[in-house]
C-alpha cells in the first residue's frame, strides 16, 4: 500500500508530486462523478475505470445521484469533483459500485459501496478513513459482501496473498471471496510492481483486516508494514477491541465542541500496532498471567492500552485506550477484581501513590493497584517535571 501519510510514517519519495486530481472544494458540483480516479504514478493510472458498467452512462448517472444524496453521520456530503468511481460492474451476478468519496467538511475519505435496488442505486455500506486522501493513495480496499470479504486492488498490485498465504484470483481488480473471520485480525499482503515512486516495486506490502464484524463507518484495514500488528493481535477478539470500552473504540470522536458518537472513534487504529510485555502478574493468588501494553497510531496521535492474558488460556482482558503520555493510567476490568494499572518508561523518576494504597504489583515502570472506589491521584516525579494521573471513581 503506497501512501502519503501523516508525520512519523515514512512516505514514498515523490509520490505526492506524482498524484494529481484533487479538485478544489469550492465551486459547482459536476453533473456526474468521474469514472476512475485521476491519479498517476509516473505514466501508470493508479485507479483506472474498472467493471463492465464503467462506460454505462445510465449506471454512472445513478451512482452519482446516490452519492449526491448520501450524507455522513454529521451530515456532510461528498465533493463530487474530487471523488471518483473506482469500480462499477456485476460481481457474482449483482451490481456493485465502489466510490472514493472526498468529504471536506470533516477532512476525511470515505469508501462508499453501492448496490442497486431495482433500477435505483443506493449506498449500502460506508466506511471512513480519517486521513484525507488515504483511499486513493492505497492499493488494497475492502469490499463487504454476504459471501465473504473481497478486495479491490489498484493497478500497482501484481498479486494479493490472502490470510492463508495463497494468491487470490481477481478479475478487473476485484478478488474472489476471501474467508475472513468476523472478529479476528488476519493479514493480506500485496506485491507491488515497479513504478516511478517505487522503482524496485515492493515484495510484501502488508495490511491487517480486523474482521468482517467491523461495523461501519469504521475502516477495517490497518497498515502493518513490519508484521508487528499481526503478532500483537494474536488471540485477541477484534470485536471486543472495537467496543465502547475496548482499546480501539473507547475514545469518542469530537467534531468542533461536540461529540460525534456515530463517527469513527479517535482511538481507531490506522497503523503501527505493536505490543510489549510488562511482565508476568499473579492476581488473586492464581497462576501468573501476562500483562502487555498495546500501542498504535490513530488519526489523532499515538494510543496505548493494556491487555491481561490469564494463565491457562482464559479470555484476555483489555483496557480502554489512553493517549500516549509519560505516565500511563489504565482501567483493567478483571472479573471480580477491577484494577488500575500505571506504567512509565522514564528512568530516574520517583513514583508516589496516595497514603495507604496497597500495591498488588510494584516494579520499576509498573504499579498495579485495586481500582479505587473514588478518584485518587498518583504522581511520577522526574528531575525537572512531575506528572499526575487520577484513577478510580468509575
Amino acid at each position: 500500500m503506497v501512501s502519503v501519510r501523516r508525520g512519523g510514517t515514512t512516505a514514498t519519495a515523490l509520490l505526492a508530486l506524482l498524484l494529481t486530481g484533487c479538485g478544489p472544494v469550492a465551486g459547482r458540483q459536476p453533473a456526474a462523478l468521474p469514472v476512475g480516479y485521476d491519479s498517476l504514478d509516473g505514466t501508470l493510472k493508479v485507479w483506472p475505470a474498472r467493471g463492465n458498467l464503467a462506460r454505462d452512462a445510465a449506471a454512472t448517472a445513478g451512482i452519482t445521484a446516490a452519492v449526491r444524496d448520501w450524507r455522513s453521520p454529521v451530515d456532510d456530503r461528498a465533493h463530487l469533483a474530487s471523488s471518483g468511481i473506482l469500480y462499477s460492474g456485476e460481481v457474482a451476478g449483482s451490481p456493485l459500485a465502489l466510490v472514493a468519496a472526498d468529504v471536506p467538511g470533516e477532512a476525511a475519505s470515505w469508501l462508499l459501496q453501492l448496490d442497486r435496488d431495482g433500477q435505483r442505486w443506493r449506498v449500502a455500506h460506508a466506511t471512513e478513513y480519517t486521513d484525507p486522501g488515504y483511499l486513493v493513495y492505497s492499493d488494497v480496499l475492502p469490499v463487504q459482501q454476504p459471501t465473504g470479504r473481497r478486495y479491490l486492488t489498484s493497478a500497482r498490485v501484481e498479486r494479493l496473498l490472502g490470510p492463508d498465504g495463497k494468491a487470490l484470483p481477481a478479475a478487473d481488480g476485484i478478488t474472489e471471496p476471501v474467508a475472513v473471520p468476523a472478529c479476528q485480525a488476519v493479514a493480506v499482503t500485496a506485491t507491488l510492481r515497479p513504478t516511478r515512486s517505487l522503482p524496485r516495486g515492493r515484495a510484501a506490502d502488508r495490511v491487517l483486516d480486523l474482521g468482517t464484524g467491523t461495523s461501519a463507518p469504521r475502516y477495517p484495514l490497518v497498515r502493518d508494514e513490519t508484521g508487528s500488528g499481526k503478532r500483537a493481535l494474536t488471540g485477541l477478539d477484534t470485536c471486543v477491541l472495537a467496543g465502547e470500552r475496548g482499546p480501539f473504540g473507547s475514545v469518542p470522536r469530537r467534531i468542533g465542541d461536540r461529540q460525534a458518537p456515530l463517527s469513527v472513534p479517535e482511538s481507531w487504529p490506522m497503523a503501527k500496532i505493536a505490543v510489549r510485555s510488562l511482565g508476568s502478574v499473579a492476581l488473586g493468588g492464581g497462576e501468573p498471567g501476562e500483562l502487555e501494553q498495546l500501542t498504535w497510531e490513530s488519526a489523532t496521535g499515538t494510543m496505548t492500552a493494556v491487555v491481561y492474558r490469564p494463565a491457562g488460556g482464559g479470555a484476555p482482558v483489555v483496557s480502554p485506550a489512553d493517549r500516549s503520555t509519560t505516565l500511563q493510567a489504565y482501567y483493567l476490568p478483571v472479573p471480580g477484581q477491577p484494577l488500575a494499572v500505571l506504567s512509565w518508561r522514564t528512568r530516574d523518576a520517583s513514583f508516589a501513590a496516595p497514603p495507604g494504597t496497597t500495591r498488588l504489583v510494584d516494579r520499576p515502570g509498573l504499579v498495579v493497584v485495586a481500582q479505587p472506589d473514588r478518584k485518587q491521584t498518583f504522581s511520577l516525579a522526574g528531575t525537572e517535571k512531575t506528572w499526575y494521573r487520577s484513577v478510580g471513581g468509575r
